[in-house]
């Protein structure tokens, strides 16, 4: 009879180590799972300083002296700004659909954003925003939606001046909301006080 409860007490003794050792077991578990759960939040990406820079940059509109063209409107890359002449009110023609931003970049507003941001020689109150029908916010000036062209290859030039596509004619854009016209370069220290008036005239 000695015998039996010997076995029965080792026996107990043996059930309740591997009940320790499966908790344990569990509980490394759930440090485990914990623990990734944590490195998951704390690795959500944000934006990074450089890309905010970035993002502010296409949309901040300044002003440029173009040779051959004179004062025009830029964005914060330096990239010459154009307005598309059908489209003065707000009125969107170029659109992804019929491949004119391909060729003609657009300036939407990224997610977060709600106005443009007026640099050196820009009137503020002309600089504003259109919404398309699938509800993006573009920037505008003086009602124009506003674009760059993918043949501008640097800074400092305006090769799309004057194209006719997609129901328009493209021009640059001065400070004061209009076209810019072909030619019409800035005044120099030389100019007679005529064309120095009629450069002026428009701003």
């Amino acid at each position: 009879m000695h015998t039996p409860q010997f076995f029965n007490h080792r026996g107990r003794r043996w059930l309740g180590a591997a009940a320790l050792g499966a908790a344990a077991v569990l509980a490394l578990a759930a440090c485990g799972k914990s623990t990734t759960t944590g490195t998951g939040s704390a690795s959500s990406p944000s934006p990074t300083a450089s890309q905010t820079a970035s993002a502010d940059a296409a949309i901040t509109v300044t002003t440029a002296s173009l040779p051959g063209v004179g004062t025009v409107l830029v964005n914060g890359n330096g990239q010459t700004l154009y307005l598309l002449s059908s489209e003065q009110g707000g009125k969107i023609t170029c659109t992804d659909d019929n491949g004119c931003t391909k060729v003609w970049p657009d300036t939407e507003l990224p997610s977060g954003k709600t106005a443009g941001i007026a640099g050196t020689g820009v009137q503020a109150s002309l600089l504003s925003t259109v919404k398309s029908a699938d509800g993006k916010l573009y920037l505008t000036y003086n009602t124009f939606p506003l674009y760059t062209f993918s043949g501008d290859t640097k800074t400092g030039t305006a090769a799309g001046q004057g194209i006719t596509s997609f129901g328009g004619t493209w021009s640059a854009i001065t400070p004061a909301g209009v076209a810019a016209t072909t030619g019409s370069a800035p005044a120099s220290p030389a100019a007679t006080p005529s064309a120095k008036a009629s450069s002026s005239g428009g701003y």
